[in-house]
């Protein structure tokens, strides 16, 4: 489903003086953040991020937004505006940049140093334009103020742009830690500020809106860290996202403090330390980070490994050690910390791996049995604040699924939104402002865009269907040789299955069915192959449904002798 209302359909033109704003990812999931603003012509594009596969998406590693809707405006783009650098909210840069490569990316510090670190993989040099919390930047026709939010990663802006069609004031992801580590707080004096010059449009973080309260403070994990290090007799395993430098940070505090050395393992999480610490984001006390090469030469209770896979990805660091194919050995007494929450859709995953590790005799510490993460997502006691200061004309709830959005909506309202202004939209909804009112004007399509290995965007929902069918039902291919002069097959069908317990002997029962229908086919004038592939494919499919309650995939192929 693309958006919530079926029936609309593409937009008007857009009114002189009015805003437009398309989100092409974002609304209606976690992940794939991504909107673009169009006044005067000219387009904004707020984040660009992606998306990460599930079960029922075999074979899938990324999913982007679908760019189709400004793959012919591009030179119309006046800069690409990066809120934090989560993949979430970067990951898809390096796709659009391949469309156009000098699109200005506007940024804080690290963001933009973790975007141009991805970029050079994929052979990208950027335009970059690093911002502060405090700064104003005119991009082109869209003013930008950019505000200090306090997130799960440092350096995290939401950004206030102001057009003739009024201001909109975009959260980006954002929580209202009153104790963050660094000690950089969400601006709520900026919000009261632009609340008081008013916000036209408030587009706000839902992840977290159905939970009820405040988010617990972050420095209330260094002291859960510290006692399940203390009572760690062997190797500490730590398992987080590759860029949460806050939770790295409490990790070497506590390693620090209880005399032992850590490992970084997984190229993305060395690659963001090495820049988070470069640029003065993450501090490592002296002596404490080592090689993963020289871990053997310690003991186990010297050690901790801090690797990704805290979301049960089958190709992480924490992955392979769960299924006993990675370098570094899981075995009985070590401590396992998955210092992250799950994102919703990744539960099986991650419980698959718990259940692994604790096989291997580790002991498992997670969000269900000890207070090792904290959301980086404002609750809802946080957003009925920001309602509060803000005073928003109108509100339209980005960022999460359909419930997220619906709730976050409902707590618009009972602060005194009216409801007629409260915007619920989905991926390809087209929501205007016009004359300080925020409208559904249309939707435009947009889709889900896969990346498979090098190809982008050939693989195709129907392609994903089939390989859920191979997976789940089989594969059966049956081979025939007819003489359409005589009517009669000269040789097969020969049938062969993959994915049955059964042995391809139980196919012999059909096989003088499969002879008949082609046969009277014949007999009957059908001379083109395709035709008679589709009889045996019927009269085969047929057979395995009532036979083996199976629907696999078949081939048939019919030869002309």
């Amino acid at each position: 489903m693309s958006h919530p209302h079926p029936e609309l359909s593409l937009p008007p033109e857009l009114p002189t003086g009015g805003l437009r704003i398309v989100a092409l990812g974002g609304l209606g999931e976690v992940g794939r953040n991504m909107a673009v603003l169009e006044y005067d012509g000219r387009l904004l594009v707020i984040d660009c991020g992606v998306l990460f596969p599930e079960d029922h998406q075999p074979g899938v590693d990324l999913i982007l937004p679908d760019f189709d809707y400004i793959a012919d405006r591009l030179d119309d783009i006046e800069a690409i505006v990066l809120t934090h650098g989560h993949e979430d909210h970067i990951g898809a840069v390096p796709y659009l940049l391949r469309l156009r490569r000098d699109i200005p990316l506007v940024g804080s510090q690290l963001t933009l140093a973790f975007v141009e670190a991805k970029l050079k993989e994929h052979r990208i040099s950027p335009v970059t334009l690093a911002v502060k919390e405090g700064q104003v930047e005119q991009l082109g026709v869209f003013r930008c103020e950019f505000v200090a939010v306090n997130h799960s990663i440092p350096d995290a802006l939401a950004v206030a742009v102001t057009t003739g069609a009024g201001t909109v004031l975009h959260t980006g992801d954002f929580k209202m830690d009153q104790l963050p580590l660094d000690g950089r707080i969400t601006d709520l004096r900026a919000f009261a500020r632009l609340g008081e010059q008013g916000v036209d449009l408030f587009m706000v973080d839902s992840t977290n809106a159905e939970v009820p309260g405040f988010v617990t403070p972050e420095v209330e994990i260094g002291p859960v860290l510290d006692n399940v290090f203390a009572a760690s007799e062997k190797r500490i395993i730590v398992a987080s996202f590759s860029s949460h430098v806050h939770r790295v940070q409490q990790v070497l505090n506590a390693a620090h403090h209880h005399g032992r050395r850590v490992a970084l393992v997984g190229r993305s999480m060395v690659r963001n330390m090495t820049i988070a610490a470069e640029l003065g984001y993450l501090h490592v006390p002296e002596g404490v980070l080592i090689d993963l090469k020289k871990v053997d030469s310690l003991r186990d209770d010297e050690t901790v490994l801090m690797c990704t896979g805290s979301q049960g990805e089958p190709m992480a660091a924490l992955s392979r050690m769960a299924n006993g194919d990675h370098k570094v050995s899981v075995g009985h007494g070590d401590t396992v910390i998955l210092a992250s929450s799950l994102i919703p859709g990744n539960e099986n995953a991650v419980f698959r791996i718990i259940n692994g590790l604790t096989r291997l005799g580790a002991r498992v510490v997670h969000g269900g049995n000890a207070k090792v993460h904290v959301s980086g997502h404002a609750s809802a006691g946080e957003l009925l604040y920001c309602y509060n200061v803000l005073k928003p004309k109108n509100v339209m709830p980005v960022h999460g699924e359909v419930r997220h959005l619906v709730a976050n909506g409902a707590l618009a309202v009972r602060t005194g939104v009216p409801a007629d202004r409260v915007v619920l939209a989905e991926d390809g909804v087209v929501v205007d402002l016009v004359d300080g009112k925020a409208s559904v004007v249309g939707a435009v399509p947009c889709g889900y865009v896969y990346v498979d290995g090098s190809s982008v965007g050939e693989i195709t929902d129907a392609e994903l269907k089939d390989r859920r069918i191979l997976g789940e039902e089989g594969f059966v291919s049956v081979f025939a040789v007819v003489d359409s002069a005589t009517g009669k097959v000269l040789a097969g069908p020969q049938i062969l299955a993959r994915g049955f317990a059964e042995d391809d002997k139980v196919f012999e029962d059909i096989r003088p069915e499969v002879v008949k229908a082609l046969e009277d086919a014949i007999a009957g004038g059908a001379t083109d192959t395709h035709q008679l592939q589709q009889i045996m494919r019927r009269v085969i499919g047929r057979w395995v449904s009532n036979r083996l309650r199976r629907r696999p995939m078949i081939v048939p192929v019919v030869v002309e002798a």
